[in-house]
């Protein structure tokens, strides 16, 4: 009876140890600005006329679901091995889009959980969150408006911001869509100062209340890591020692100094999607960490446009017209060990 007893406790453990170890570090994480994807139907309330079949685009359902696929395949292909743990997203119209997304085939298995909240942009584009259950553990989550005191007319996209474990480190994400560069430097820039304010002040709120904290800031912020609202305002530093575990670190930016993008405009490349960590998650001796060069853009042959000339770039939904490809942009992602 005893040897059974045994026996069976180590068939647990054997057992419990198979399903803790379905998905084990490196764990990815990743961000993708997804280009307008947008279903076919009209939404009254939101500006979405270029998207539905009778606009010029002519965005349809069999083009929809291309771009779904095309999307999830990308996705997939970060982390050919398992799935990137958690996705950061943005030029999202809805729900329904995103559950479309996580039922595609290349996505389906990781049974991704989503976060969104419908936000105030006047074309219906927010941010997104997806997570696999397996590994991160969503405790809660919050949308961070981005409101300007002196004109009450100006709306822009949320910011997103989810809370919780992973292997029980508690984890900080925030996904991020900052304002255009639309207009110019001298209209559009202050927007953007505005929006790296709001955030710095909430992550100085989660700092002061632990030193060591795992914050990720992830998005599109429309400005490169040496523009102001990144550099002077966020104070997200070069990715090089020495740092100290409060500080803010951009993975990004030896990508930056060496002329490479994830948005290409115009022939030049424009390192615009940004991934920034404390330094905790660098330096801390032990759990789950990040290193000081570990922040990739994300790019294979099935994702990029070649000019005549041999130039990469991209392979776009869209331009004045519908273009066949997945986005303008490329991912951007790094891993946690």
């Amino acid at each position: 009876m005893r040897n059974l007893l045994l026996v069976g406790i180590a068939f647990l453990i054997i057992l419990n140890s198979c399903n803790t170890s379905k998905y084990s570090p490196p764990y990815t994480v990743a961000f993708y600005n997804v280009e307008n994807l947008f279903d076919t139907i009209s939404n009254p309330a939101k500006l979405d006329q270029e998207f539905l079949p009778d606009s010029p685009k002519e965005w349809n359902t069999e083009k929809y679901f291309k771009k779904i696929n095309d999307i999830a395949r990308v996705l997939k292909s970060i982390d050919s091995i398992n799935f990137p743990a958690v996705i950061g997203l943005c030029e999202i119209e809805n729900d329904v889009v995103l559950n479309d997304l996580v039922k595609c085939d290349y996505l389906k298995k990781a049974n991704y959980q989503i976060v969104w909240e419908e936000g105030p942009d006047d074309r219906g584009i927010d941010c997104a969150f997806l997570y696999n259950p397996s590994i991160f553990k969503l405790n809660s989550f919050q949308f961070i408006p981005v409101n300007d005191p002196e004109d009450f007319s100006f709306v822009t996209r949320d910011i997103l911001y989810a809370e919780g474990k992973i292997n029980n480190e508690q984890f900080h994400f925030f996904v991020n869509h900052w304002p255009s560069r639309r207009g110019g430097a001298d209209v559009s820039t202050p927007k953007r100062v505005l929006a790296a304010n709001i955030l710095r002040n909430k992550v100085d709120e989660i700092i002061h209340s632990n030193p060591n904290s795992n914050i990720v800031i992830m998005g599109d912020m429309n400005d490169e890591p040496g523009d102001i609202s990144l550099s002077d305002i966020l104070v997200a530093l070069p990715n090089k020692l020495p740092i100290a575990n409060t500080d803010l670190v951009n993975l990004m930016h030896d990508e930056y100094e060496s002329n490479k993008g994830s948005y290409n405009y115009q022939g030049n490349w424009n390192m615009i999607d940004n991934l920034i960590v404390t330094g905790y998650l660098i330096q801390k001796a032990e759990g789950l960490k990040t290193t000081i060069d570990n922040g990739y853009i994300f790019h294979r042959d099935f994702m990029e446009f070649v000019s005549k000339s041999g130039e990469i770039s991209p392979n776009r939904t869209y331009g004045r017209t519908y273009y066949g490809g997945i986005s303008d942009h490329f991912p951007v992602y790094f891993t946690l060990e």
